[in-house]
């Protein structure tokens, strides 16, 4: 079981927020917005995408997974908890989170002057078992990377871990050459819809 770890309780007669992912780029957005999650509570759940899975769906699916997982590890005071699963994909394709500098080019080759979609789907589990859940898309648009561009990104190490092969906060950013919808949802967590979710499970946000 794991204990409470980090931060401090947001409201003492509310629950506690709990954010149910490692990720420091989603820890970061909520500081950004002025939230700060009592406990970070990462889990580890199989990613893969099932046989005829939409990307919405399997985001959708295992944002509400990890909010799950969480819950089942939390030993601590009542707590709303917060997940989210981001989806890099190019038409119905689901692209993978680089593991390796193969993958890294692998999905860097085929976004190359391409349009693709960032889904990502943030789920707010409450106490009593109650699940909210919505996704967000973005559209991106990247130029054509030439040969050179790919391997000097790929050396720099920025894309394992991923989705997609690429952190659009980073060196990435400069191979964007249109944007639809919400940056901060390609960097992990659509903020505006992310604190519209915690509202209405009765969160004070700042």
């Amino acid at each position: 079981m794991t204990s409470p770890r980090g931060g401090s309780p947001i409201a003492s007669n509310r629950p506690v927020l709990v954010l149910a992912s490692e990720s420091p780029r989603r820890k970061a957005l909520l500081a950004q917005a002025g939230i700060a999650p009592a406990a970070v509570l990462p889990t580890h759940i199989d990613e893969t995408p099932q046989r005829g899975e939409t990307p919405r769906a399997h985001a959708l699916r295992l944002a509400g997974e990890k909010a799950r997982a969480a819950a089942a590890l939390w030993d601590g005071e009542p707590a709303l908890f917060l997940a989210a699963d981001t989806v890099v994909a190019v038409g119905r394709r689901i692209l993978p989170k680089a593991e390796s500098e193969e993958q890294v080019r692998s999905c860097l080759s085929l976004l190359s002057g391409r349009n693709h979609q960032v889904l990502t789907a943030i789920a707010a589990l409450a106490p009593d078992g109650a699940l909210k859940i919505r996704a967000v898309m973005t559209r991106v648009s990247f130029k054509r990377l030439s040969p050179d561009e790919i391997e000097s990104y790929v050396r720099y190490g920025e894309g394992v871990g991923k989705a997609g092969g690429y952190a659009i906060q980073g060196r990435a950013e400069s191979f964007v050459r249109r944007l639809s919808g919400s940056y901060s949802n390609v960097v992990g967590l659509p903020l505006l819809e992310c604190i519209s979710l915690l509202r209405g499970c009765g969160l004070t946000v700042p």
